[in-house]
């Protein structure tokens, strides 16, 4: 015997308004993760759908039913995008614009594929991975991770004592604090 179908749900414009992000809408949450204020990992990030593996608790996206999956977009100039990191969730990367640099390992055993716009990169949990915008000009990327509990990042121990000269901290719980530069 066939499973019953699910019912139909039906909702009304106001209630699907509140599934909605308007590009326009959107702003760059400046200080989402401890590497944003590192040069090299400067970005812009917009928390679309869930918080994601933000570590500002503040993270407010518009669309907040994350239901298992959750969406930001990334935007980057050329050469910059995230540090080493690891979490532990699927991640998916998608250009939207330019071409970028996926690469996971350390040291030696690094290694990197070059994404141009529509790619599509699945990271598996625990890699260590980052990316950077390898166009030359500014690029945009839409970045996936999975689960409603998406859990806190783990950076690489370099990553934490360059943020940490910039002012950036993780508390106990893994969230932000934002101080002045040393």
């Amino acid at each position: 015997m066939p499973p019953k179908p699910e019912p139909v749900v039906k909702l009304s414009r106001e209630a699907m308004a509140e599934r909605v992000a308007w590009w326009k809408d959107l702003k760059p949450n400046p200080a989402m993760f401890l590497d944003t204020r590192i040069p090299d990992y400067e970005r812009d990030l917009y928390a679309v759908i869930g918080p994601g593996v933000s570590e500002d608790p503040d993270t407010d996206p518009p669309i907040k039913d994350a239901q298992d999956f959750n969406i930001a977009y990334i935007g980057a100039d050329p050469g910059k995008g995230a540090s080493l990191h690891s979490h532990p969730t699927v991640e998916v990367f998608i250009p939207l614009s330019g071409s970028w640099a996926i690469y996971w390992g350390e040291g030696d055993e690094q290694q990197e594929f070059i994404l141009e716009p529509w790619d599509c990169i699945s990271v598996p949990p625990g890699v260590m991975r980052g990316f950077r915008n390898n166009g030359d000009e500014h690029a945009y990327m839409i970045g996936i991770v999975g689960g409603a509990d998406s859990g806190k990042v783990e950076w690489a121990e370099s990553i934490i004592d360059r943020a940490a000269r910039t002012g950036m901290k993780l508390d106990d719980l893994g969230n932000l604090v934002v101080e002045a530069a040393e």
